[in-house]
């Protein structure tokens, strides 16, 4: 039997994981929301999918916050290249949205 103590601590900290995990899609959605608007611009201005040098900008900074926070660098610098990856994939698919003819704006093509 596990002391009510020790049940009560764990219960605490499951808690605190599951507001953080909210927290965390909640802000990613916020972020993807934001993401989103800059695709729309850059395909109205016909600008390119990708952004090499911020890219760049954003890991060399979120290696910088991760390093601050006792985070593995590696760890987060992997966690944006995925989320850039999303991004970027979105941005080519709202471009690719916006060079199609009216009457095929629903249409999907295979890579």
């Amino acid at each position: 039997m596990v002391d009510p103590e020790i049940r009560e601590e764990l219960a605490g900290y499951r808690q605190s994981i599951d507001n953080i995990d909210a927290a965390l899609v909640h802000m990613l959605a916020e972020r993807f929301r934001c993401t989103k608007a800059v695709g729309v611009l850059k395909a109205k201005h016909q600008l390119p999918p990708a952004d090499p040098a911020r890219e760049e900008y954003q890991i060399e900074r979120l290696r910088r916050l991760a390093k601050d926070a006792n985070l593995d660098p590696d760890f987060a610098e992997k966690f944006l290249n995925f989320i850039i990856k999303e991004v970027i994939r979105h941005h080519e698919a709202i471009a690719a949205d916006r060079s199609q003819p009216a009457g095929n704006a629903g249409a999907t093509h295979s890579a």
